[in-house]
């Protein structure tokens, strides 16, 4: 019989008995480049997760429109005093008048007078000089409006690249223009030089670039400039969030951004005393700061003594810290404040307290009654009080800016009105 011959279709080739053990090492190598791409982005994710959130810049700000298209629930925080505390000038944003018979200021000096003018072309103030028969001017035009007009309103103007205050400023509780606050405006004098620090616009202002210039501090790169106090400046550069976000690996990365409720009780205070504790000293360029870093590393803000005189504008954070109710609990600023929305009714805010305490505790409430000490307890433990450094002149008299105390105690003066 002959041997049995085996036969191979055509197109085919014998077995290899080694293919399935060579399949799986493919397999294996592929798994292996697959956890290895995964490992690095997550090395990589994870890096750059916990890298804190950057100051904003016109590079990376975003604007509160973009913040607003998916935090719709924030947008009471755009008719807020921090948010309008800087803007461009127009009659909505301007609060003295232009009215003939209403836009001028007179003083002690009958040879001075100031007149606010407003044309096509923008919004004035000028400081007229009477020589006898003659007088002279000096005209400059508003750039910028400071403040929210709550209290009142300061106006401030370039000449060249450099930012300086006006010499006319708002009071809002008269409803009138008012010589401008702080010793550099005196009465009867037409003070044009007053230079705007980078620390004071830190405070009322997203950003602004300060061009370095040993003799002058004032000296700013106007264009770009962001006013207001915007989402960005307390939560970080918002570019970096929007892009990770809009990542189909987002799920991977932190958030990219500052949620000051998830820092520390310390960190907290800190990202509000940059402003409300106290002007202090430089130690870097202002507006690199972002709430969540040590504040000490940016600005030096002294800590008052615990019987020096702390003035009810000047440092906020000091006269809360002194409070019995800071110190015996956990609260910060946003125990009462929500940031993104305005809060004017003490009764409101009184109901704060309530959460701690009863009205029962009240020292009145037993000789007066509940009707007594309803919704006082911000009028009475935090009552207004004069500023010492808020102040102006008019007609000779001493105005000074009403603001209320922090430190949160009984004053005997308020429980007998």
């Amino acid at each position: 019989m002959l041997p049995r011959i085996s036969t191979v279709r055509a197109g085919s080739l014998p077995r290899d008995p080694r293919t399935p053990r060579k399949r799986q090492q493919r397999w294996a190598a592929a798994f292996v480049t697959v956890a290895a791409i995964a490992i690095a982005i997550v090395v990589m994710t994870s890096s750059h997760s916990h890298k804190w959130p950057e100051a904003v810049r016109p590079a990376t700000f975003v604007g509160d429109s973009t913040c607003l298209s998916c935090h719709g629930e924030k947008a009471s925080f755009e008719g807020t005093a921090h948010r309008i505390t800087t803007q461009s000038p127009s009659r909505a944003t301007i609060l003295g008048s232009f009215t003939s018979g209403e836009n001028v200021l007179r003083n002690a000096n009958s040879d001075l007078h100031f007149r606010m003018d407003a044309d096509s072309t923008g919004f004035y103030q000028t400081a007229v000089f009477a020589h006898g028969a003659d007088s002279t001017s000096r005209r400059e035009r508003i750039a910028i409006v400071a403040g929210s007009g709550r209290g009142g309103q300061s106006y401030l103007y370039w000449k060249g690249d450099r930012l300086y205050q006006l010499p006319v400023s708002y009071w809002s509780s008269n409803h009138r223009w008012i010589n401008s606050p702080g010793p550099a405006y005196i009465e009867g004098q037409a003070n044009f030089a007053r230079g705007v620090a980078p620390r004071c616009l830190e405070c009322h202002a997203t950003w602004i670039e300060a061009v370095p210039d040993l003799s002058h501090e004032n000296t700013f790169q106007a264009q770009g400039a962001i006013l207001g106090i915007t989402c960005e400046r307390c939560h970080g550069e918002g570019k970096t969030h929007v892009a990770t976000e809009q990542s189909p690996l987002h799920s991977l990365h932190s958030p990219q951004i500052v949620n000051p409720a998830h820092l520390t009780r310390e960190r907290q205070m800190e990202a509000c005393a940059q402003c409300h504790g106290g002007l202090g000293t430089p130690k870097i360029p202002s507006f690199t700061y972002v709430a969540g870093q040590r504040l000490d590393n940016y600005v030096d803000l002294p800590v008052p003594g615990p019987n020096e005189t702390v003035d009810v504008h000047g440092n906020k954070v000091a006269l809360l810290e002194r409070s019995r109710c800071f110190r015996e609990s956990k609260m910060t600023c946003t125990t009462c404040h929500d940031v993104h929305r305005t809060q004017r009714d003490t009764t409101a805010l009184s109901g704060r307290c309530l959460t701690c305490h009863q009205e029962q505790s009240c020292g009145l409430f037993a000789t007066r009654g509940r009707a007594a000490v309803a919704g006082r307890c911000v009028t009475c433990h935090m009552p207004e009080q004069s500023s010492n450094l808020i102040v102006s002149a008019l007609e000779g008299e001493k105005k000074q800016a009403q603001m209320r105390n922090h430190w949160i105690k009984v004053y005997p003066e308020t429980a007998n009105r």
